[in-house]
């Protein structure tokens, strides 16, 4: 099967609008753009769009690419203290001038919608989660959708960014599988993902894992999202030949990406309502 991830997309959003139409405030989401990377812009617009279209308030902050570091930390510290933003996400990547840890620390945690603050990152890691990474929780929710149970199964992760890799490993442990982290270096990969009933992949290598390593009816996340010269995308894994082996596997694109979007939404929503408690 493939997974049709912008229909589980589609609905999500459509359920987070459906709540959204009815609170007395907008949710508010601040998406600061540094420079004028063309990749960037897109996922930009597209997050933009997808707010207006759940009825979100949302607040596009274009920055030049000389920007200070110290601007820059001005700038999410003027949206921590902005009662009508209830999520801050900074674009990455950010200029090679720019301490981006730094700046994902000096954002509010309850406003840290991509989840990449230290204090969201040790609530997963501890397994008591609020404002989970996009992209691994969106993957969870593919899961989830299609029926697939996590509990005792083994699950490979290939790539281990503190973007997708390494808290995609903390969801599955918290969900009770078993779970090993690979990179590009690991040595003797097949063997290892032979052993996987599920695999996420996330290193940025085109067609990298190949249909022959994959164990037959083991579930497939293609997490990776690559530009040909030619401007289709393809992703980390070599869809034609993991189609055949696997039982269920994700395209690129129309797989992952809509998630990270759609989950976003659903973590603004969350800190909305949280903030709307205090």
């Amino acid at each position: 099967m493939i997974i049709d991830g912008r229909k589980i997309a589609q609905d999500l959003r459509a359920d987070i609008a459906t709540q959204v139409a009815l609170l007395g405030r907008k949710p508010g989401l601040a998406v600061i753009l540094v420079g004028d990377d063309p990749a960037s812009s897109v996922y930009v617009r597209n997050k933009g769009d997808a707010c207006k279209e759940a009825g979100f308030y949302a607040e596009k902050i274009n920055k030049s690419s000389d920007i200070t570091q110290a601007e820059l930390l001005a700038e999410v510290e003027r949206l921590n203290n902005d009662d009508r933003v209830d999520g801050i996400l900074v674009q990455l990547p950010l200029p090679k001038h720019l301490d981006a840890s730094q700046v994902i620390e000096a954002i509010d945690p309850t406003k840290d919608v991509d989840g990449f603050h230290s204090e969201n990152i040790g609530k997963l890691m501890q397994n008591k989660p609020f404002l989970r990474p996009c992209t691994p929780k969106g993957v969870m929710t593919l899961l989830a959708t299609i029926g697939v149970g996590l509990v005792g199964k083994n699950c490979v992760v290939v790539g281990s960014s503190n973007i997708v890799g390494r808290p995609m490993a903390m969801e599955f442990l918290n969900a009770r599988a078993t779970v090993t982290i690979c990179n590009s270096k690991t040595q003797d990969l097949p063997r290892k993902l032979k052993q996987a009933d599920i695999i996420v992949v996330a290193v940025g290598i085109p067609k990298m894992i190949q249909g022959e390593w994959i164990k037959q009816g083991a579930v497939v996340i293609d997490v990776g999202i690559n530009r040909l010269d030619g401007g289709s995308l393809i992703g980390d894994v070599d869809f034609e030949s993991a189609k055949e082996v696997a039982s269920c596997i994700t395209p690129v694109p129309g797989g992952v990406g809509p998630m990270t979007i759609a989950t976003l939404l659903e973590n603004t929503l969350i800190a909305y309502r949280v903030r709307e408690e205090k």
